[in-house]
């Protein structure tokens, strides 16, 4: 999918001249670039939440001489789905209660970053009972 067939949705779905749709796409895009610039997180209730994480600089190896090289400290982006999407994907039911099971996988992905831990979603399972 692209940005052209999310404004052609917009203009099929909700009735807005292709102008005035397109202008939202690029207004709700440039809000989300312009937040994860600032570091903030994106947080989309249903969908999942975005956030822009720093790397620290660290040794690696070029996989076709063995060297090794430096790599750069730098900033990613990343997306973890919320319960209600991961559903969706697999076909099945959303969970009953989506916003407390996302409000508790959101929790331990904040406590696992302040460790300096990478998060790992499949402990949680254990959590959605």
């Amino acid at each position: 999918m692209t940005k052209a067939d999310i404004i052609e949705g917009v203009y099929e779905k909700v009735g807005f001249s292709k102008k005035e749709s397109a202008e939202i796409v690029e207004l709700v895009f440039d809000t989300l670039k312009e937040t994860l610039e600032r570091g903030d997180k994106i947080k989309i209730s249903g969908f999942g939440n975005f956030q822009v994480r720093q790397k620290k600089a660290r040794v690696g190896r070029n996989p076709q001489t063995g060297k090794e090289i430096e790599i750069s400290a730098r900033r990613v982006l990343t997306f973890r789905p919320s319960q209600v999407l991961k559903s969706a994907l697999n076909g099945e039911a959303p969970p009953e209660d989506h916003a407390e099971i996302d409000a508790r996988e959101e929790a331990a992905a904040d406590a696992a970053e302040a460790r300096g831990e990478d998060f790992d979603e499949e402990g949680m399972e254990d959590m959605e009972g």
